[in-house]
């Protein structure tokens, strides 16, 4: 159940956050990706661990997507609070994403090829369908998605492992060991 909920607020706060971009409403994403990361932290078994995660993805946002700006590579028609700097709706959606790293893709941390290659073609897909509903301009369409493809394809595995490292949302592999060797104790 967590699963699917993962999925569908990711996906709610995805729309809502490319929307409110689009209408001049940047304010409307991060709003409710404050509830949305609000309600995962509540579910979380180590609520600190997933918002380092949270904080960490942020950063590594803002400084991914403040490069494709910086570049003149693509642009954004709201929300930007400084020149060459990605918004910060944008930068919401990365802390969003952080959410679906120990749940709804956890699979990917024992792939980290596939998480590569899902990175590869999922990352600028998600830049397209972003443009289509009039969130980001990609303004050197060939750069911009060329860069997207492999700075995803970089990021996917790597947020993974750091995703492991940080991961509030599973139980702790000492209290399995724990459980598997003494099976009648909780």
């Amino acid at each position: 159940m967590q699963m699917v909920f993962n999925f569908v607020a990711s996906q709610l706060g995805w729309f809502t956050s490319v929307f409110g971009g689009a209408n001049q409403m940047p304010w409307l994403g991060p709003l409710a990706v404050v509830v949305i990361v609000g309600v995962h932290l509540m579910m979380a078994r180590r609520p600190q661990s997933e918002l380092a995660l949270i904080l960490i993805c942020g950063l590594f946002g803002a400084a991914f997507d403040s490069v494709m700006v910086s570049l003149g590579w693509v642009s954004y028609p709201s929300g930007t609070f400084a020149a060459g700097f990605a918004p910060y709706w944008i930068i919401a959606m990365w802390m969003l994403f952080a959410t679906t790293l120990n749940v709804s893709l956890k699979w990917l941390r024992r792939a980290p090829l596939l998480a590569a290659a899902i990175g590869l073609v999922a990352g600028p897909l998600t830049y397209i369908a972003g443009a289509k509903l009039g969130g980001i301009d990609l303004v050197n369409r060939f750069a911009a998605l060329a860069m997207l493809g492999v700075g995803w394809a970089i990021m996917m595995p790597y947020l993974s492992i750091i995703a492991e490292r940080f991961d509030g949302i599973s139980p702790r592999p000492e209290r399995i060991a724990r459980r598997a060797a003494a099976p009648g104790e909780a």
